[in-house]
């Protein structure tokens, strides 16, 4: 149903981006080309028409908008959000300082610093 209604929503963005492209703002437009008086749809006519199919498909859009948010598919989110999750409680931060022994470590016998001191110079 989710997928359904967001193509429904896609065609009613092209038809709304259509209808007001076709549209003028000096109110021209479309209805410029209908001048002559013996049209089945005059001048005014056709500016109200697209007037009202704005505001209709307008919305349409609005009603399919909050109708497609009903029906978001919850579960698949919860699965993502637990990837999400663990990569934030693995992930290491760059800002912390490294750790290092506080101890001395035990000395042996042979150390290979004492080895190198008696060298070939």
């Amino acid at each position: 149903m989710y997928i359904l209604i967001t193509v429904l929503i896609f065609i009613v963005c092209i038809l709304l981006v259509l209808i007001v492209l076709v549209q003028n703002s000096k109110g021209g437009g479309l209805a410029s080309n209908f001048q002559s008086s013996g049209q089945v749809m005059g001048v005014r006519k056709t500016t109200d028409f697209l007037e009202k199919g704005t505001w209709v498909l307008a919305a349409a859009l609005l009603f399919l908008s909050v109708i497609g948010s009903g029906f978001i598919p919850r579960e698949e989110a919860g699965i993502d959000q637990s990837r999400v999750q663990e990569q934030i409680e693995t992930a290491v931060d760059p800002t912390q300082v490294p750790t290092f022994p506080t101890t001395p470590p035990a000395a042996t016998e042979e150390t290979p610093a004492s080895e190198d001191e008696g060298g070939d110079n």
